[in-house]
């Protein structure tokens, strides 16, 4: 089966824009910068389930700064050497984790704040004391029931995976065939296509992986990077953004809710966790050998 890396994509800014890649390094974490950041307002975290215009902001990173466009706003350049964090870190909760966290100061506050109409800062995660980890539900059966095939990659996984701000897990694997399926449906729903940038994947394959045979895979690997896909990527409304415009609309949620509706809930792409060795790069063109879970 000849499958390939078609794109690698982080969204440091959890729920605004994404970056597309040319390579990236990854470790247990996931890709570097992947949701180091989030924004909050009266203690929640925002996303464009509530705030579709937050798919407008657009991040961009040099080896210095985090900078942040937005329609109507004065460019913001935030410092990656933490002189503009808080001296201290407090306690900020995504979903049910509650890890510690830094705010970026007023200036941040401020061009948020003015651009989503409500109070928010932002904050970036403290990664030397945040331990969020990866589900242990879903984490430590598939160590148990692919101890053999997880012994072949280059890197050992671990029990324990913490990760920044993203929903779940550290990397959200997806499937350009399964795309391909989805926009055929909606052509004979007479609707147009939709982007991949909708679902919001780091990593998207291509190549001789057919239509959801993600749902069956086990297992990746990608050079000497071992990616173990270890849960179904429950989806949300935010497929609904377009996220060049960040307006909602009906679709491809409706045509996902026929066609991809399980017990657990509406599922397009895998998550998964990361076994790679210190300064492990992924590439866009990267060949993926693939073991399928029977």
């Amino acid at each position: 089966m000849s499958v390939h890396v078609r794109s690698l994509h982080i969204y440091p800014v959890k729920s605004c824009a994404g970056i597309a890649l040319q390579e990236s390094a990854i470790d247990r974490a996931g890709l570097h910068q992947d949701r180091r950041w989030v924004v909050m307002s009266n203690g929640k975290f925002l996303t464009q389930r509530q705030l579709p215009a937050m798919a407008l902001i657009q991040p961009a990173l040099t080896a210095t700064h985090l900078h942040l466009h937005a329609p109507g706003m004065q460019p913001l350049a935030i410092a990656l050497d933490g002189s503009e964090l808080a001296d201290h870190s407090e306690p900020v909760m995504v979903w049910r984790d509650t890890m510690p966290a830094r705010s970026q100061g007023d200036a941040a506050a401020r061009w948020f704040s003015d651009f989503l109409k409500l109070p928010c800062q932002l904050f970036k995660i403290d990664v030397a004391q945040a331990q969020r980890l990866a589900d242990p539900q879903w984490v430590t059966p598939w160590l148990q029931t692919h101890a053999e095939m997880a012994a072949g990659t280059a890197a050992a996984f671990a029990p324990a995976n913490p990760f920044g701000f993203a929903d779940g897990f550290p990397v959200l694997v997806a499937n350009q065939s399964s795309l391909d399926a989805l926009n055929q449906q909606l052509a004979a729903r007479g609707h147009g296509a939709v982007p991949m940038d909708r679902f919001r994947a780091n990593i998207v394959l291509h190549g001789e992986l057919p239509a959801y045979e993600e749902d069956h895979v086990a297992l990746l690997r990608i050079g000497d990077v071992g990616i173990a896909l270890v849960k179904p990527c429950t989806r949300c409304s935010i497929p609904d953004v377009d996220q060049a415009t960040g307006k909602r609309h009906d679709e491809p949620g409706r045509t996902l809710r026929a066609t991809r509706s399980f017990d657990a809930g509406v599922m397009f792409g895998v998550n998964g966790i990361v076994a790679a060795p210190p300064g492990a790069v992924l590439r866009v063109g990267e060949p993926v050998e693939v073991e399928i879970d029977f």
